[in-house]
């Protein structure tokens, strides 16, 4: 890290947290990415890839964008298809979720604040 800055690669930084680019979890003294505002996620999903088991107790909003393919989200009111490049989603806390990668995905995750679980 130099005075403030940072510069990297989603696909290469990702790899240390689980695709998760900014959030609590980066060591403050490793990078400006350390941060309790918000997590932000590259996620690079294959075919077929899927969560294990719905999400719960979760005190967190997120957001998710379909960067490429497509990408199916079942929440616990409802469910969203991601076909179409810049398709997304915005949840709030209490809703659970698990997802499906219909096609090859890339998918941008946001959520806020970056609490440990």
């Amino acid at each position: 890290m130099a005075d403030g800055w940072y510069t990297g690669n989603a696909n290469n930084d990702g790899d240390v947290h689980r695709g998760w680019l900014l959030g609590h979890f980066v060591k403050p003294e490793e990078s400006i990415r350390s941060t309790g505002a918000l997590e932000i996620k590259w996620g690079v999903h294959p075919a077929g890839d899927k969560r294990a088991g719905w999400t719960t107790g979760e005190d967190r909003t997120t957001m998710v964008v379909l960067i490429s393919g497509r990408h199916r989200i079942d929440l616990s009111v409802g469910e969203v298809l991601m076909e179409r490049q810049g398709d997304y989603a915005v949840w709030g806390p209490g809703i659970e979720h698990t997802w499906e990668a219909l096609e090859d995905s890339v998918i941008l995750t946001v959520r806020w604040p970056s609490l440990e679980n």
